[in-house]
């Protein structure tokens, strides 16, 4: 297991954090579901570390390695800056006109890290509704947050482990999960 899948899996190193700073990160989540419902992608950006990392590993290894393994997404903050560019210009095809998303979160949990860091893991369903057709996407969020200032945290890799055994019936992810 490399240093990403192990920034996000909980360790015996971590320990829960206290009840004032889940709500900190909780209202962090909701802010970032939020500005993805909306697609103000730009803005969601500024939630990504420049070392960031995004990640959606494959539906049928979903603890897969990203440097080994093939996963759906694998996107470090260059290529998420340029999956936003194109999502927001006409040439996206599959998200022109933008599908509507609602995105809820249940379960979070947040453990700190020894490097100062912070382990979250949240439940999520991210429903797209689009042409009449209504996908939705299940699973569980893994995140490493690095503290900012302005900000509060941003992400160093945010990883959307999803649930489903296949991506019925589109076959795809067209959508920041």
């Amino acid at each position: 297991m490399n240093d990403i899948s192990a920034a996000v899996a909980p360790r015996p190193e971590t320990e829960p954090a206290n009840a004032s700073l889940v709500y900190v990160v909780e209202q962090f989540l909701y802010r970032d579901a939020d500005l993805l419902d909306q697609w103000r992608l730009h803005e969601w950006l500024d939630y990504f570390d420049p070392a960031g990392q995004y990640l959606i590993p494959s539906t049928d290894l979903p603890e897969g390695d990203p440097s080994t393994d093939l996963f759906l997404v694998q996107d470090d903050r260059f290529l998420l800056e340029q999956r936003v560019n194109s999502l927001l210009t006409r040439a996206a095809h599959a998200e022109y006109p933008h599908s509507r998303t609602r995105r809820m979160l249940s379960n979070i949990q947040v453990h700190l890290r020894t490097d100062g860091g912070l382990d979250v893991t949240a439940n999520f369903a991210v429903f797209r509704m689009r042409s009449g057709a209504l996908d939705t996407y299940i699973g569980q969020y893994r995140h490493h947050l690095i503290r900012h200032e302005r900000l509060g945290y941003r992400f160093l890799v945010r990883k959307a482990v999803l649930d489903l055994d296949t991506l019925r019936p589109h076959g795809k992810v067209s959508v920041i999960l």
